[in-house]
């Protein structure tokens, strides 16, 4: 007999549908990764910077929707003005160590300061030690953790207290499973990031945590599966995949007063994956 079951309906809030109720109104937040990945799928799900963006929008918050591709950061603005909300368009390759810092002083100009920036950035190459090059970890590291240490280098002295910073990491941090050894390392290597950010953010009341997708069904996510089907089978405790709304949820409620106790901390939103899974 298959042990399958069905997938648990989704909330309001993992849908995506649920109202907002005002838990942003007057922060200006700045999502760099803002874009969602062009996709050929009918049906593709929105990603996970897009969702954070439109959710903080919703919430009532101005936002810099940042992306290396323009167009996908103007969509994801669009969708943002849909919901009542202030956006502005910033173009930024975060690989470019001067564009890090570029996009927090244009984004401030945009927004007339910065009370919150999310760092949703990420990229995988190469494949398990012999098939990653010397190339391959230098520029992994370059997007996945030395853009978040230049972001969070420009974006503290213009932060005021209450201010929150979030970094997105990943469960290939937290435990192997991504068989690519770059992306792992530098998804773990954001916790250690995290904890100086916050300490130097405290002193001036700034917040600094990491939240931590595991399996969320995106369109980087279903072209990883792709490539690795097993990907799809993985058996997650609570029975299916995050969505990206999943992921903004959190992401929101430490940008967010509810969370103003909470730093250098991290949230994993992997339906228990890493601890029980």
């Amino acid at each position: 007999m298959s042990d399958a079951r069905p997938e648990p309906p989704l909330s309001a809030e993992s849908a995506g549908h649920a109202s907002g109720r005002g838990r942003l109104v007057g922060r200006r937040i700045v999502v760099v990764g803002a874009g969602t990945r062009a996709s050929d799928d009918p049906d593709a799900p929105m990603g996970n910077g897009r969702a954070i963006a439109v959710l903080a929008g919703r919430e009532g918050a101005a936002v810099a929707c940042v992306d290396v591709d323009r167009s996908a950061a103007e969509q994801t603005a669009a969708l943002v003005r849909a919901e009542g909300a202030v956006a502005a368009v910033v173009e930024a390759d975060v690989s470019d160590a001067e564009a890090c810092a570029r996009l927090i002083t244009v984004s401030a100009t945009a927004l007339g300061g910065i009370d919150g920036v999310v760092a949703n950035i990420g990229i995988a190459l190469g494949g398990g030690l012999a098939g990653t090059t010397a190339h391959h970890w230098d520029t992994v590291f370059d997007v996945n953790v030395r853009s978040h240490f230049l972001i969070s280098q420009a974006a503290l002295p213009l932060m005021t207290n209450g201010g929150s910073i979030v970094l997105v990491s990943s469960v290939a941090g937290l435990k192997p499973g991504s068989r690519m050894p770059a992306y792992d390392a530098s998804k773990a290597a954001l916790f250690g990031l995290c904890r100086h950010v916050a300490l130097e953010g405290s002193r001036q009341g700034v917040r600094v945590n990491v939240v931590v997708p595991g399996l969320v069904d995106t369109p980087l996510g279903r072209m990883a599966t792709a490539g690795r089907p097993s990907r799809a089978t993985t058996r997650v405790p609570l029975g299916r995949q995050a969505t990206a709304w999943d992921v903004a949820y959190a992401t929101l409620f430490l940008l967010g007063g509810e969370s103003t106790y909470i730093t250098a901390q991290s949230v994993v939103v992997d339906g228990g994956l890493s601890q029980i899974g």
